[in-house]
């Protein structure tokens, strides 16, 4: 599994966990829902600072997401 393969399930599993649609998650990172969903189907390369964001609005490490 690659990295764009975890960051998609890790992020789909912790937005799930949180009862939270990609649109909310999309709100609380500050970003598109179109540009979350992309990440989740892995058409999306996201920097650093995107998934940083993710995290801070998951609220959970970065290594929670690329772990």
């Amino acid at each position: 599994m690659d990295v764009r393969d975890r960051l998609a399930a890790n992020m789909k599993r912790l937005r799930k966990e949180r009862g939270w649609s990609q649109e909310a998650l999309a709100d609380a990172a500050g970003l598109d829902r179109t540009y979350i969903s992309g990440i989740e189907r892995k058409v999306k390369n996201p920097t650093i600072t995107v998934v940083d964001r993710i995290a801070v609005a998951l609220g959970c490490r970065l290594g929670d997401l690329l772990g």
